[in-house]
């Protein structure tokens, strides 16, 4: 049974303490005791039925109470006693889940990003009681957006919480000089009122996890005392990918059984979190790291290659030394290979595809590769080639955690350079036609929101556009 008080933490056990040595004993879990007959528990553990049916039953009403199951709708009297007196001394229930659609509006609290556009972009900013991720490759401007987290979270509402923050940091420590350059230089927070209280780098919190180990020691134990002590509105953790990585992607740990430890590792911290954001009515942001994404070549998409037999393509002639001297013809169902002397065998390469072109997806719809275009951020706009396609880290398992997803998309702008050889002031994006690329003048931005509940309508597109200047982040047309 050590499983329960991860489970329920505020589950009475003193009752049950002669049970559940016995329980763990036999490797009998919460699950067993929901599900399995008391008579077979029982049996396994060599304790008396009635006891057992009874520890079952205290389990089920301690559930029904914390997900506001067993709370009468008329009068709010609950069949925990403990429960409900915990209720009545804090004021508040944070634990229920049966609430009405004016209840979910008048507790609803969201944290600015301090930019009126990316507010409006995200449904009104960044919401409590949930878990939010912004994803993106390395300088897309996820530490930034997490900056300005930690500090108007601290501001009074509509813009924060009027609570401190907490910063989890799994890879770089926190930057107190961009913090404080924030502090100084930033529109809205130099320009406070004099009854306004400012943020302070004295309210942001700071903890350091080198490993998986301590992080899972750290949220597990020491978080839910930091949030009761210090009533903080706002944890970051930056970032959620790092430890499992360099824990689960080392050579000797790419098995089956890892990878499942993997997800079930995903799936505890997930479960942990939103209990977290729930029963402190705290917003939770995470930053996840992203990978390549590499897309099956389809048969229409080898045809549009048109690779011709001396070695050209739409796109002109191959440029790699070995497909020079060697080439594969193409057919409508992949490659053609024979050994007939009358045509000779050839060895090349998958073919150059136009940069135009949109993103290929297998014809299953059912397919993974299809369905996480629409889920990761990356694949679903038409204005995204083949080769800026990302996937958020640790797959669909935590996809499956978290409320939001927000993706941080970055293009390269390059200067053009027309057929005299002059450089041109006009600018174009790696999506555009590159003939003629210069140098590289500097990065686009945009900001999009992948999926949330609180969000209505399709989200096509890059998003929102948005710059990183000295001040902080602002969307391109309060610029």
């Amino acid at each position: 049974m050590t499983d329960l008080l991860h489970t329920l933490p505020t589950f009475p056990t003193s009752s049950y303490t002669h049970l559940l040595p016995s329980l763990e004993k036999n490797l009998i879990t919460t699950v067993d005791l929901l599900t399995l007959d008391a008579l077979e528990i029982a049996k396994r553990a060599q304790l008396p039925v009635l006891d057992v049916r009874r520890l079952a039953n205290a389990i089920v009403t301690a559930l029904q109470t914390e997900l506001g199951l067993s709370i009468e709708a008329g009068n709010g009297v609950a069949n925990n006693g403990s429960v409900h007196q915990n209720v009545q001394k804090t004021g508040k229930d944070n634990t229920r889940l049966r609430k009405t659609g004016s209840e979910v509006i008048e507790r609803w609290q969201t944290i600015s990003t301090l930019d009126e556009n990316l507010d409006a972009a995200l449904g009104g900013g960044i919401p409590t009681g949930y878990i939010t991720e912004i994803t993106g490759e390395s300088g897309a401007g996820k530490t930034q957006f997490l900056l300005t987290l930690l500090l108007s979270a601290q501001l009074p509402p509509p813009q924060g919480l009027s609570r401190p923050t907490l910063y989890i940091s799994t890879e770089a420590p926190l930057s107190t000089p961009r913090l404080s350059q924030l502090l100084t230089s930033h529109p809205l927070l130099t320009t406070l009122p004099p009854s306004t209280p400012s943020p302070h780098l004295s309210q942001i919190l700071t903890l350091q996890t080198p490993d998986l180990e301590s992080q899972d020691h750290i949220l597990r134990y020491q978080l839910p005392v930091a949030l009761q002590r210090h009533k903080i509105g706002l944890v970051v953790l930056d970032s959620v990918a790092a430890n499992y990585r360099a824990e689960f992607e080392r050579p000797d740990a790419r098995s089956g059984a890892a990878m499942g430890k993997r997800s079930n590792e995903l799936a505890k911290l997930g479960q942990l979190l939103r209990d977290l954001a729930r029963m402190h009515d705290v917003a939770i942001v995470v930053a996840n790291q992203v990978a390549d994404r590499f897309t099956p070549i389809t048969p229409s998409a080898m045809r549009a290659a048109a690779v011709h037999p001396t070695g050209e393509t739409k796109n002109g002639p191959l440029s790699s030394p070995l497909i020079s001297r060697s080439h594969i013809p193409i057919g409508i169902n992949g490659p053609i290979l024979s050994s007939s002397p009358s045509l000779p065998l050839h060895s090349s390469s998958a073919p150059t595809f136009p940069p135009s072109q949109p993103p290929t997806s297998t014809f299953d719809p059912m397919t993974l590769d299809h369905q996480q275009r629409w889920f990761t951020g990356w694949g679903s706009s038409q204005c995204m080639t083949e080769n800026q396609l990302k996937t958020p880290a640790l797959g669909l398992v935590w996809a499956n955690q978290i409320a939001c997803r927000i993706a941080l998309i970055k293009e390269p702008v390059y200067s053009t350079v027309n057929e005299i050889g002059h450089i041109s002031t006009d600018v174009r994006t790696a999506g555009e036609e590159e003939s003629g690329r210069g140098e590289l003048v500097r990065w686009r931005r945009w900001m999009k929101v992948v999926f949330a509940p609180w969000m209505e309508g399709e989200r096509e597109g890059r998003g929102i556009e948005f710059e990183i200047k000295g001040e902080g982040v602002r969307s391109a047309e309060s610029a």
